[in-house]
């Protein structure tokens, strides 16, 4: 699943440990997902868009997964 979590990231200069610290997961779980590697659950999906404050629809793209 496409995603933007590098791009805002990197826009409130954090590094992948501070958003680790941040979600309370690991930094390869980060990277992971980042890279594409790892979709979130849907939990860890509702945390990333309530820290960013953005709807889930604009940090993930699924439909590319279809």
């Amino acid at each position: 699943m496409k995603n933007q979590l590098k791009l805002l990231r990197t826009q409130r200069n954090w590094t992948q440990a501070d958003l680790a610290g941040e979600l309370d997961v690991s930094r390869q779980t980060i990277n992971a997902i980042e890279k594409d590697k790892y979709d979130p659950s849907l939990p860890l999906a509702f945390k990333i868009a309530k820290l960013f404050q953005l709807p889930i629809e604009e940090i993930f793209d699924d439909s590319q997964s279809m």
